[in-house]
């Protein structure tokens, strides 16, 4: 009966041992962030978002503008003419709020397709890398509490996709 306990905790250990000695982590954000077609991806979504802020932010500069001389004109226009005037700044308001707000959708599904495509372009790397390193299994960075900074794959895995993706296209 010691033997078999015996034998059962050497198993269970040297099970664990090997486990544990092919388990390696990578921290996909900083793959998303760093990788160079992640970065370049990054780059163009943020003067996407710059472009179209700078867009909307003079549009409601004018709108701002066409409202003052509304109201300064108020006492010399018709009850009548003042209120036309006023649906129609309301309904340019409405309008640009709604393109502003569909613009942002778009960038932000833009952005989601990007990484999505990034994420399709690492795995096959990755699996890769664990076939060509006798890996069994890689986590995810967050899901790990603790771990020897030897383990990381993170800059490897970044490495060969900065040479097999040279970029990723953004809508």
């Amino acid at each position: 009966m010691k033997k078999l306990i015996l034998i059962t905790l050497l198993l269970l250990f040297y099970s664990v041992n090997s486990f544990a000695e092919n388990t390696h982590f990578i921290d996909f954000a900083k793959v998303l962030n760093n990788s160079k077609p992640g970065a370049e991806a990054q780059k163009k979504l943020k003067a996407k978002v710059l472009a179209e802020s700078e867009k909307f932010k003079k549009l409601e500069e004018n709108v701002r503008k066409e409202e003052s001389e509304i109201i300064s004109q108020k006492s010399k226009l018709s009850a009548e003419e003042y209120k036309k005037k006023v649906e129609v700044l309301r309904k340019k308001v409405a309008t640009i709020q709604k393109d502003k707000k569909d613009s942002f959708t778009n960038i932000a599904k833009s952005r989601n397709t990007a990484k999505q495509a990034l994420l399709k372009a690492v795995n096959p790397i990755v699996k890769k890398y664990m076939e060509d390193n006798n890996i069994r299994i890689i986590l995810e960075k967050k899901g790990v509490v603790m771990g020897d900074t030897s383990l990381e794959v993170t800059d490897q895995v970044i490495a060969i996709l900065n040479k097999e993706l040279p970029s990723v296209k953004i809508n």
